[in-house]
């Protein structure tokens, strides 16, 4: 099996080659084909991923949508979807969502060559046998904005303004709100 060389530098990045890494490869380049784009400089492409497996490595490696430049955003549906969105030019968006049986049937009883077949099936099975590809209306989610950060009154760790609550008159980062404290040295 021909391993592209962008897929190699994908497999760098995220550590390893597998499967979840090519469903991710082949969505986000048929995403990115679709909408006419290449990888994100700033945050002119937004991804919404549906899950927070190895595939999701391929928007940011691929397209350069990451959680650090905002526009990476991830929805725990637990579902192998990549929405794809260009800011400025549209609310329109690509969908695309890996089909029913698309991980085929027959399983090797080896594990090594289970995980090889897979592999190959992802990387050689025709797009539309593979993915629902679907063109959307997306709202789209802010861009980043960089926001002042201020202590928590229990931890003392800087938190950002929108990630504080107030409980009791003061103002708690998240997990000290629902009674976690960080150890301290």
């Amino acid at each position: 099996m021909s391993i592209p060389d962008d897929l190699k530098d994908l497999a760098g990045f995220h550590g390893h080659l597998c499967p979840g890494l090519a469903i991710g490869y082949r969505a986000t380049l048929a995403a990115l084909r679709r909408l006419g784009v290449e990888r994100s400089r700033d945050e002119e492409l937004v991804c919404l991923v549906e899950n927070d497996s190895c595939s999701v490595d391929a928007a940011q490696f691929l397209a350069g949508c990451t959680f650090g430049k905002g526009n990476l955003f991830f929805r725990d549906y637990g579902k192998q979807v990549f929405t794809f969105a260009r800011r400025g030019s549209s609310a329109d968006a690509v969908r695309v969502s890996l089909k029913p049986g698309a991980w085929g049937e027959e399983v090797p009883p080896d594990p090594g060559e289970a995980r090889r077949a897979k592999l190959e099936r992802f990387l050689t099975m025709p797009e539309e046998e593979m993915f629902w590809i679907d063109e959307v209306s997306l709202d789209l989610p802010p861009e980043a904005s960089i926001q002042p950060s201020f202590l928590c009154d229990s931890c003392g760790e800087p938190v950002m303004s929108s990630r504080l609550t107030e409980k009791g008159g003061r103002r708690l980062c998240i997990p000290c709100s629902e009674g976690w404290r960080p150890p301290r040295r």
